[in-house]
């Protein structure tokens, strides 16, 4: 990307603020000047009528274009004093003058709005990592139904640069009879056995991803949900709770993003104490020592808290749960009885 689509990715024109910043209306379009670095540079800023950002800057002294700037051949401090002034005053002009789009592509939009207005789930922005995925939740049990993704379209057959995918909860059938066919592709950071990928790029008609998210949505299956013991003898997690709702923690093989974990803490507790959500997964953290040793690790957010009488091992015991030694999926039934 140049200078201009760095700055500007994401981001369209308010126009009532691009006149109180100073641009100036010409035809269907706008314009800025403004000179700097000791006047000896001028910066021209051109939006069109289809919100097309354009810039250039002009030496003054020898009344052309300073095309240095833009290439990497060009090093020094001078340049990269005059570069970093310019795209100040982009920053500047975006800051006060542009709104950030959450999504790239029309249909991105419309699926996003369909989302918003059938479900009243808002789009949730959850990695530092990943700023662009878009999280969108149930809102009865917390659990993700649809993620829209950012990601290289040449990872899904489509021209490099970027494109927008859309992952939706299924079952095993619909994602072997549709894999394959254009558009659609094994998940994408997701669990593959239940979740499939699709490309936002106006190849799968709205109708019929909109009726997937439907199905994603009710979807009420919880081999995606588990036990994971927790030995406050190594590790403090009651403490790490009270100051804070996200923690890292060992990573089974078998977990994937998006995933129920109810965190059993053992004595003195013996009971589970946490519900939390996977949020990101295979983070590689090495840690070694005669109790514990792990080479990746897993993030995991907080979405319920219970009292130490609740789900004690008695309790878990009379639904069918002999014992807690490791990470272990449990059944549709058993999460039933785990709200």
């Amino acid at each position: 990307m140049n200078i201009i689509e760095e700055v500007f990715n994401r981001y369209h024109p308010i126009r009532k603020k691009l006149k109180d910043f100073g641009f100036v209306k010409k035809g269907k379009t706008f314009q800025y000047k403004t000179n700097f670095k000791n006047d000896g540079f001028e910066a021209i800023i051109t939006i069109d009528d289809q919100d097309n950002v354009q810039g250039k800057v002009i030496d003054l002294d020898l009344n052309e274009e300073y095309k240095n700037i833009y290439s990497d051949s060009f090093y020094g401090s001078f340049v990269g004093e005059v570069r970093e002034e310019y795209i100040s005053i982009l920053e500047d002009i975006r800051d006060k003058c542009f709104e950030k789009d959450a999504f790239l592509n029309k249909q991105s939009k419309r699926i996003a709005e369909y989302i918003q207005k059938e479900y009243k789930a808002k789009p949730e922005f959850l990695w530092k990592r990943y700023p662009n995925y878009a999280v969108f939740r149930n809102k009865d049990n917390a659990k993700w139904f649809a993620i829209i993704m950012n990601v290289e379209g040449s990872k899904f057959n489509r021209e490099k640069g970027e494109t927008e995918i859309i992952d939706v909860k299924t079952d095993r059938n619909t994602i072997v009879s549709l894999v394959g066919e254009d558009g659609y592709y094994e998940a994408y950071h997701m669990n593959k056995d239940n979740w499939i990928s699709i490309v936002l790029d106006e190849t799968v008609p709205d109708e019929i991803i909109c009726a997937m998210i439907d199905y994603s949505y009710n979807q009420l299956e919880t081999s995606d949900a588990w036990i994971i013991p927790a030995n406050p003898e190594y590790y403090d997690v009651i403490n790490c709770f009270n100051n804070t709702d996200t923690i890292i923690w060992k990573q089974s093989s078998d977990i994937h993003i998006g995933d129920i974990v109810y965190m059993y803490v053992a004595k003195p507790y013996s009971a589970i104490l946490y519900k939390c959500l996977v949020e990101e997964t295979d983070i590689p953290y090495e840690f070694r020592n005669k109790n514990l040793s792990m080479n990746r690790v897993m993030r995991l957010s907080l979405l319920k808290r219970y009292k130490e009488n609740k789900y004690t091992f008695e309790y878990l015991n009379s639904i069918g749960i002999r014992a807690i030694r490791g990470p272990r999926r449990i059944n549709k039934q058993i999460s039933e009885k785990l709200s």
